[in-house]
């Protein structure tokens, strides 16, 4: 992907300007700016003239910038730069932008400030979202950790990390939807990646706008899905785990849920690094619940198993699906949720 160009145009348009639309769980907690945590988070605006530079916060990390019908190209805020050039010469016509937060943010902290437009250039009115509504949550799979990976890499590389190559992404893409994220690598629904940090499993995290078990708490009416895809169980089945506390587990985050989301669908998904006896006992902690909630007339709690990766498409960074793998992915998921949902 092509790299964006050093250079800064001259009108500023605050990160508050009601024409900027924005998608994901996002924080106004100082009012000038935007703040997030989680990857896929969207900036969407329309603007006039010849160039375009944003101004986030120094160190962000890794944002896909798509400008008119372009194609996407990746940007990366290091230390020390907080405004690049997303764009120069363009023809002086009206243009669509769209900035999607490419990384896990929990240790960037991103803040979107603004964007730098040429002297008497304006943004337009914001284009329409779409009314469908999906919700990924998830662990290292949905955010896409090692995706640009060639299998070889011994540690972690936010360079290798792209939500905009994952199954989540391209299944919205493809149905038209919008989505939020919520999602982390390492965590679990009862219990993290061999069972560290048990105070930031995904129930303790998730009714806060950041990736955090304390301060500012997400308003859920701003965002009712029609459908949740929650991606958990491949961290909590590593090292010793037992069925009943995985079972326990989505029992007690399904009762959260049905707390925020009454009557949005919710699917479970059985992830592609799964095997034999984790992937048994995942369908079996998740059927129990489906089960138990269908016996209460709750019959809108599913399942959808991914195929197990045979490492035929190549991986990514440390065991992870890469790319090709999760276009197969979603591949999968798009059809299940198309007839699912009625879309």
């Amino acid at each position: 992907m092509a790299m964006a160009i050093q250079g800064i145009a001259s009108t500023f348009v605050k990160a508050s300007d009601e024409r900027f639309v924005y998608m994901g769980r996002i924080s106004r907690a100082n009012p000038d700016v935007v703040a997030w945590t989680y990857p896929g988070v969207q900036i969407i605006c329309r603007f006039t003239g010849t160039s375009v530079s944003m101004k986030t916060n120094p160190g962000s990390g890794f944002y896909i910038v798509q400008i008119d019908n372009r194609e996407p190209f990746k940007v990366e805020l290091k230390k020390g730069v907080e405004t690049l050039s997303l764009a120069k010469n363009l023809d002086g016509g009206e243009h669509d932008l769209r900035i999607i937060y490419a990384i896990e943010g929990h240790g960037k902290k991103p803040v979107f400030h603004g964007l730098f437009l040429d002297d008497g250039a304006q943004l337009l009115d914001p284009p329409s979202l779409p009314e469908r509504k999906i919700e990924f949550i998830g662990n290292s799979i949905t955010c896409g950790y090692g995706i640009e990976g060639n299998g070889k890499e011994k540690t972690f590389y936010y360079s290798l990390q792209n939500f905009c190559l994952t199954y989540a992404y391209l299944t919205a893409q493809a149905l038209q939807a919008q989505y939020h994220v919520v999602a982390r690598s390492g965590i679990g629904v009862y219990r993290n990646y061999m069972g560290k940090i048990p105070e930031q499993i995904m129930p303790f995290i998730y009714p806060h706008t950041m990736y955090t078990t304390k301060g500012e708490q997400w308003d859920f009416s701003l965002y009712q899905p029609d459908v949740v895809c929650v991606a958990l169980g491949t961290n909590d089945t590593t090292g010793s785990y037992t069925v009943n506390g995985l079972t326990g587990g989505f029992r007690r985050f399904v009762a959260q849920l049905r707390e925020h989301y009454p009557t949005a669908k919710i699917v479970f998904l059985v992830g592609p690094m799964m095997s034999q006896k984790r992937r048994a006992d995942l369908k079996t902690a998740q059927q129990t619940v489906i089960d138990e909630y269908a016996a209460t007339g709750d019959n809108a709690i599913f399942s959808f198993e991914f195929q197990e990766s045979d490492k035929a498409l190549g991986m990514g960074s440390q065991g992870h699906p890469n790319a090709a793998h999760h276009a197969q992915m979603a591949q999968e998921l798009i059809p299940y949720l198309s007839q699912l949902m009625g879309w």
